[in-house]
């Protein structure tokens, strides 16, 4: 039984203060998500455990990622069901930066990996409270018409947020501990103009239910379309999760690159620059044309591409040609894929909940992503056999985009 929410949804167009605020926060959040494991965590694990590093980042990152699988989606349901003159979104996001700030800073002073792992799972159990208010803000106030074009705005801090938590963190607060306290800062401050300048509709009393287990199960019988688009999240991330967790190691171990550190920078500002000149224009077209699948597949098509050829080239021209070509994919991807799930999700009173349950999406490759790589890099063909993996899930998750139905 196929049902979602009202197709009318809001109708008012938000202005570009409300998206430049979202943007902000959102930076801020991606900053405190992706910076510590591409810099921060890879170096201190290194410092800890050179012999073991690669095996022993997986497990740190997965186990965030699986406090992330949890969190996610149970501080979504709790913000659907937040009542009081501060609205429902708003709490979350401000607490949610609150105390990922604190795990940042708990992360920053641990000498084992225990206490790194504790520190970064605290730190994951806050921001993916955040993240589950800044999620829902889209389907809450944006119209179906202008969610692809707001959803590309809000991608580009996703690897916006890396670049410039990269180099705050090797320019500017140089050293493990002062780039997570740099980090935790600006979590806090950048989320602030959103809480404090923007509105946020109050829930209505009827909707305030109290949260049980069998919530957070979305048949995909009963809602067929909500399941292939989190099966098509979940395989692109995975493919995205397996190319990317290892990239200082691959740079060091494969492209025998004379300063890794900088490597990982430089393929991270060619990423960047993909992401931005596809996320806002891939967006845009998507919202004027109406459509969905046929973009989400191409931009999928493109990544996989990129995986492709560091299966088969380890260079650095290559990797860095591969680098631009998967941020110009992602950078599509993720505004018109975003906009596509908002359009099936199943209830529009809880909107932050199922955004959660898909966040899982995002979060389980994570968990599944180190798990599956570091037996392929160790036993099933290094590195290439990592890239050709990614490049199979990816292409996969790209086609069964079209099992999905209601949406164009």
């Amino acid at each position: 039984m196929e049902t979602h929410e009202p197709r009318t949804g809001p109708l008012t167009r938000v202005g570009g203060g409300w998206t430049s605020a979202l943007v902000l926060a959102n930076l801020g959040l991606y900053m405190a998500f992706f910076t510590p494991i591409q810099v921060l965590l890879a170096e201190q694990i290194d410092t800890l455990d050179p012999s073991g590093k690669e095996v022993t980042l997986g497990w740190v990152t997965g186990l965030g990622a699986l406090v992330a699988v949890v969190a996610n989606p149970l501080a979504g349901a709790l913000s659907d069901r937040t009542g009081g003159r501060f609205g429902r979104r708003r709490p979350w996001i401000v607490g949610g930066a609150a105390l990922g700030a604190v795990g940042l800073a708990v992360t920053a002073v641990q000498s084992t990996v225990a206490g790194v792992a504790l520190g970064w799972c605290l730190a994951q159990l806050g921001l993916n409270a955040m993240l589950a208010g800044t999620s829902a803000v889209v389907p809450d106030q944006v119209p179906v018409d202008q969610r692809a074009a707001v959803s590309g705005f809000i991608g580009i801090p996703q690897t916006l947020g890396l670049v410039v938590g990269a180099l705050l963190v090797t320019t500017v607060a140089t050293g493990i501990v002062p780039g997570y306290l740099l980090l935790a800062a600006l979590t806090v401050l950048l989320a602030l103009p959103f809480v404090l300048l923007m509105p946020d509709p109050q829930v209505r009393p009827t909707a305030r239910e109290s949260v049980r287990l069998k919530d957070f199960w979305v048949s995909p019988r009963d809602h067929p379309d909500f399941g292939w688009a989190w099966l098509t999240r979940f395989l692109v991330m995975l493919g995205n999760a397996m190319g990317t967790l290892y990239l200082l190691y691959f740079l060091k171990d494969a492209v025998h690159h004379p300063d890794p550190d900088k490597g990982v920078l430089i393929l991270t500002l060619l990423y960047t620059a993909g992401v931005v000149v596809t996320a806002v224009a891939g967006g845009v077209v998507s919202d004027r044309l109406g459509r969905r699948k046929a973009l989400v597949a191409v931009s999928s098509a493109v990544m996989a591409v990129a995986s492709l050829l560091l299966t088969f080239w380890h260079t650095w021209p290559v990797a860095m040609g591969a680098a631009a070509l998967l941020g110009l994919g992602f950078g599509a991807y993720i505004a018109v894929d975003q906009a596509l799930i908002t359009q099936v999700l199943p209830q529009a009173g809880d909107r932050a909940k199922d955004l959660g349950v898909i966040n899982v999406a995002n979060s389980a490759p994570q968990v599944l992503g180190p798990a599956l790589a570091a037996p392929v890099v160790a036993y099933a063909g290094g590195y290439a056999g990592l890239y050709l993996t990614a490049t199979v899930v990816t292409a996969l998750g790209g086609i069964l985009v079209w099992k999905i139905r209601s949406v164009p």
